[in-house]
């Protein structure tokens, strides 16, 4: 399966007056990671937009193994794991970078959504293409 691997820089306002990461930053790292996933294979949200389709999440797992802190460099990677008719399920690793240290793991299943009529809708031929190539 696909996999794609950025960093990110915990910034003081990821964290809270400890300096520890607050929970749904790791959701927002989740979308980091989808995103760029996507991009890298030649596709980004405007390009999906433009057929008149979103991809919400329907569904978020994330386990969380340590605390991320201010200043660590993190690095997000994410792997598609399944590719249905109308979804794509995302596996994601948040890692420390300097130790390799898992922080947290998870998930998200996406849906491709027709905007005119709200109902899930086929995955475009060219991104499944792209994305089992």
């Amino acid at each position: 399966m696909k996999t794609n691997q950025i960093e990110q820089r915990i910034y003081y306002a990821d964290t809270d007056h400890e300096g520890v990461v607050y929970y749904a930053n790791y959701l927002r790292w989740f979308e980091m990671g989808r995103t760029e996933i996507l991009r890298r294979y030649g596709f980004d949200y405007s390009d999906i937009e433009k057929r008149d389709l979103i991809v919400p999440v329907v569904e978020v797992k994330c386990i969380y193994k340590q605390s991320a802190k201010y200043n660590d460099v993190i690095i997000i990677k994410t792997t598609i794991e399944n590719i249905g008719n109308s979804s794509i399920k995302f596996h994601y690793e948040i890692i420390r970078k300097n130790n390799n240290e898992l922080l947290a793991e998870g998930y998200t299943v996406n849906v491709f959504v027709n905007t005119k009529t709200m109902k899930s809708t086929k995955i475009p031929e060219e991104l499944r293409k792209s994305l089992e190539n």
